[in-house]
């Protein structure tokens, strides 16, 4: 049986030129190198410039896939952003990146899920290009988490990074097996009673402020490691695959230890897991195509890997990709 598969032809990524070390934090916030990497593995993260939007993080990511790919904006059919810190209450940031890249076809538009928003657009353009509505999606995580953080508060303003990263999904003909190129499946799901762990205190309709990041990270840990094991599990299951089957788990970067307790859950050895929070921190929605273009550019990922994405955030949302490279 012949089926439409989202198949991935080029990453990017893009990170801020300035760096904060963990020693460079505790000068300003009561905590201290060894505190922040026992709890989080973090030892520094990229912050974007004053006069960096979140769309020009994701603009340089976008032309980063571009080159990857072998492609001109102008062979995208859509571009879909995912982001937690849009440059504007409106227009999409999507939008000013279609401009900047010079796209004069097709549509753009935002997505939110928080740290969970990549799973979610790949998932949307995933779909797109199965119904043949389009042929080719730029896929976009980009966030400038910095402008949302209260840099007193020491259980959030050290786990948090800006960055960018991006897919360009096309749609090839596969065989219908488990053997065929690109995603495979995706499933996601959410959770609006659990809002309050993990928020924003403000926003444009509840008090027109923006608002700062707020967390109750002990729940909110016990859950990841949870709903992101239970997500794994049923992706694989899905399509009778087990574990052993998966060459690559590129999760998001929350934190070290959810990582490590989440791979031990499911009997992921810690080889196949790619890390990068200690360099990134955690950068929202930009977490997991970050992670996953610094595995392709380190030559860990060769065609036909069997890659599983998965990510967690606030609502909460949660969920996973599987997909043949």
């Amino acid at each position: 049986m012949t089926v439409i598969r989202s198949v991935v032809r080029g990453c990017g990524s893009y990170l801020p030129e300035k760096i904060i070390t963990n020693d460079e934090l505790a000068k300003t916030v009561d905590t201290s190198d060894e505190w922040i990497v026992e709890r989080s593995g973090i030892r520094q993260r990229h912050v974007a410039a004053d006069n960096e939007l979140t769309s020009d993080l994701a603009i340089h990511a976008a032309k980063d896939a571009l080159r990857h790919a072998g492609l001109v904006a102008d062979d995208l059919d859509a571009i879909i952003l995912a982001t937690a810190t849009p440059d504007r209450t409106f227009p999409a940031t999507a939008a000013r990146v279609q401009a900047e890249l010079g796209m004069t076809k097709g549509f753009a538009f935002d997505l939110q899920a928080v740290c969970s928003g990549f799973i979610y657009a790949m998932t949307v353009a995933d779909n797109f290009i199965k119904a043949g509505s389009v042929k080719r999606v730029l896929v976009i995580g980009a966030e400038t988490f910095s402008r949302i953080l209260d840099w007193e508060d020491r259980t959030t303003c050290v786990l948090f990074g800006d960055g960018a990263g991006a897919v360009i999904l096309e749609a090839h003909e596969g065989e219908g097996e488990n053997s065929d190129r690109g995603i495979l499946t995706s499933h996601l799901h959410s959770d609006g009673k659990m809002a309050d762990l993990l928020c924003t205190d403000g926003g444009p309709s509840l008090n027109m402020k923006v608002g700062h990041v707020r967390m109750k990270g002990k729940e909110v840990f016990r859950h990841a490691v949870v709903n992101l094991a239970d997500v794994m599990a049923e992706t694989m299951g899905a399509v009778g695959l087990q574990t052993s089957d998966i060459s690559l788990v590129i999760p998001h970067q929350a934190n070290k230890r959810i990582l490590d307790s989440t791979a031990k859950k499911m009997g992921i050895p810690a080889d196949r897991v790619v890390v990068t929070v200690d360099q990134h921190a955690n950068t929202s929605a930009a977490s997991v195509p970050l992670a996953l273009c610094a595995a392709e550019r380190a030559g860990r990922i060769a065609k036909n890997d069997l890659l599983l994405l998965e990510a967690m955030g606030g609502g909460f949302t949660w969920g996973s990709v599987l997909l043949r490279w």
